[in-house]
């Protein structure tokens, strides 16, 4: 079977003769990953002192590697092993070893805390049994951990960190400063080219404005020359046809007064009256009279009912100049 799917501690577990004895080495060389101011070497011999009776057949360096890799699949895969698989005193002898290899230097680390009592949950030690424990091999009592997000912890551990916490807060400010400059620039330089932008679009508009205007001034002037060249033809062609008038009014009268000097003088009103009748100069009374009867019988409007108005109004028209020249000429005789 191919072993490309195991990681390297389930391999170490399936190579091990105890996999309990190889699951209780890696939680231990946790505990020793986390002592501070102690190098490998001694981490190691440290490791192989505690565990010198187990019976894991393997070498120590894969299981400090992968403690110090902090593996937290490989360190789970640990703790369930030795859960399932330690009985109480065994679980108290490997709490034993942890706290021995946790205060080798009769100090504890903060992360060692946390770690013996985990350890002490997962193989089912009491906490008044865990501190037992740890007054008879230290001669201390286990005190609660150190919190690390108080300002104590850190001024009693690292007293630079007042005046780092004050550099780094000096250079988030400057950052922020800093930062806020660039958008007040970048802003500005928005605005500016806002501003261009805008301006640019008055002056085009402002453009297209006196084009608009010089266009329109054009067209006036344009109209007015054409209003001014109508109405120069206007008066042209009026003062032709007044010129044109008065030859014809000149032709008229001359030509007037040309029939006055070539034909007779008119007719008189007797003279007109009597060819109205169809009678001649001369004529006697009574044949007015009877040319009046014969004209009145053949011109009188109702004869003419039955023809268009037209018609009634040519005859009755008609009929009124007979009348009156017979009217005229009864009272001239």
């Amino acid at each position: 079977m191919s072993t490309a799917r195991f990681s390297p501690f389930e391999l170490l577990l399936l190579k091990s003769r105890s996999q309990v004895d190889t699951a209780t080495l890696l939680l231990l060389g946790w505990v020793l990953v986390h002592r501070q101011h102690v190098s490998e070497g001694q981490r190691r011999r440290r490791l192989a002192q505690v565990t010198s009776q187990f019976r894991h057949g393997h070498e120590l360096g894969p299981v400090m590697s992968i403690a110090h890799s902090q593996d937290l699949h490989a360190i789970q895969l640990a703790a369930e092993v030795v859960r399932k698989e330690c009985s109480k005193e065994r679980s108290l002898s490997v709490m034993h070893q942890a706290i021995t290899v946790a205060t080798d230097d009769g100090d504890i680390s903060l992360a060692n805390h946390y770690i013996l009592r985990f350890l002490a949950d997962l193989l089912n030690v009491a906490p008044a049994t865990l501190g037992t424990l740890f007054q008879e091999l230290t001669g201390q009592p286990l005190r609660q951990p150190e919190d690390p997000s108080r300002d104590a912890y850190w001024q009693a551990h690292d007293p630079d960190y007042y005046a780092r916490k004050a550099r780094e807060e000096a250079e988030a400010a400057q950052r922020a400063k800093a930062s806020q400059a660039e958008q007040e620039q970048q802003q500005r330089a928005k605005a500016d080219k806002q501003q261009e932008k805008k301006q640019k679009q008055q002056e085009k508009k402002q453009q297209k404005e006196d084009a608009r205007r010089a266009k329109a001034r054009a067209e006036q002037s344009s109209a007015e020359q054409k209003a001014e060249k109508a109405r120069a033809e206007q008066a042209r062609q009026e003062q032709a046809r007044q010129e044109r008038a008065r030859q014809e009014q000149a032709r008229q009268e001359e030509s007037r007064q040309r029939q006055q000097r070539s034909s007779p003088p008119p007719p008189d009103r007797t003279t007109r009256a009597l060819a109205v009748l169809g009678l001649t100069p001369g004529a006697s009374k009574t044949d007015v009279r009877r040319a009046y009867r014969r004209m009145a019988q053949l011109h009188h409007p109702d004869r003419f009912y039955s023809d268009s108005e037209h018609q009634v109004a040519l005859a009755s028209a008609r009929f009124q100049r007979i009348k009156n020249a017979y009217d005229y000429l009864m009272q001239t005789y």
